[in-house]
């Protein structure tokens, strides 16, 4: 007798900087979502999809949760909303770093929620066996209904159990996406993401809050890929500051984007990049809408 088919949505949430990318990626075992230092890296809903025989799980990583400051943060946490309203299980992230009370209010709402909720302490790797002891008791006071795990996402520690657990909550249904699809994005999206994070790691301060990056144009040639793209900032300072004295800041952050193409497309890639100056990209619906960040 066949064993039943087992999928469903599994979102994952949490604040900012707890490693919500660094886990879904390692469960996936693909980099779909940027992984940096710095906070608010994240900013779309990605989905990530784990195939098997008579699984599937579709994973779909958020922004960390914040208190919008503009209308791009706010289209943001709407993603997380989302998230919450049609998860199949939940998987919140936390850590040994932040406090744990960190915005509460979601904290209540997983306390409603009527989906099963996998809680991780993520970042295991720089704390102690008490403090983490400790954590799990203070978790398990809140959420007395969630399955809590110790895990480090960096160094892989405990992921095959938080993978056992999804599946097994896993509702009884049909797979809703083809078995050979692993995302739910495009490569345009992959494009102007591994752009992104290369700009977060190459300039500081409010720069990389201050860019969207839009690919203008991808040929997929039989040999190589080439791709235009332009990233947006709201200043002129600022695309003084991208662009860089004579050209070599950009020209960096061209080649290390261009690099991880292509181990990422497995392809040659012609990459150009411009910069434009958009004063008021954050707030405007239209041009959130362009960016994917509005329906």
């Amino acid at each position: 007798m066949s064993k039943k088919h087992r999928a469903g949505f599994v979102n994952i949430i949490g604040n900012p900087n707890v490693g919500k990318s660094t886990l879904m990626n390692a469960l996936v075992g693909e980099k779909l979502s940027i992984v940096t230092a710095k906070a608010q890296t994240t900013r779309h809903r990605i989905m990530g999809i784990v195939n098997g025989e008579d699984y599937q799980i579709v994973y779909s990583d958020t922004p960390g949760i914040l208190k919008p400051n503009y209308r791009l943060q706010q289209s943001m946490m709407n993603f997380v909303e989302t998230a919450i309203g049609d998860a199949d299980i939940i998987l919140y992230v936390t850590d040994t770093v932040e406090k744990s009370d960190k915005n509460a209010e979601y904290i209540e709402k997983l306390k409603r929620i009527d989906c099963p909720v996998v809680l991780v302490i993520n970042k295991i790797d720089i704390s102690s066996q008490e403090q983490v002891l400790q954590l799990m008791e203070w978790w398990k006071q809140q959420l007395p209904d969630a399955t809590i795990f110790p895990a480090s996402a960096k160094e892989k520690f405990n992921l095959e159990n938080i993978f056992d657990a999804i599946v097994g909550s896993l509702p009884e249904a049909p797979a809703w996406y083809d078995k050979d699809v692993f995302t739910d994005k495009n490569l345009r999206f992959f494009a102007s993401e591994i752009i992104r994070e290369k700009i977060f790691l190459n300039y500081s301060q409010e720069i990389p809050y201050s860019c969207e990056v839009c690919i203008e144009e991808f040929k997929e040639g039989a040999e190589r890929y080439d791709i235009s793209a332009v990233i947006y900032v709201l200043r002129d300072t600022q695309k003084g500051i991208i662009i860089g004295k004579g050209g070599q800041s950009l020209k960096k952050t061209g080649t290390q984007a261009r690099i991880d193409m292509e181990d990422f497309f497995q392809k040659k890639v012609f990459l150009q990049l411009f910069v434009k100056v958009d004063d008021g990209w954050r707030e405007s619906k239209k041009e959130l809408k362009r960016f994917g960040y509005e329906w």
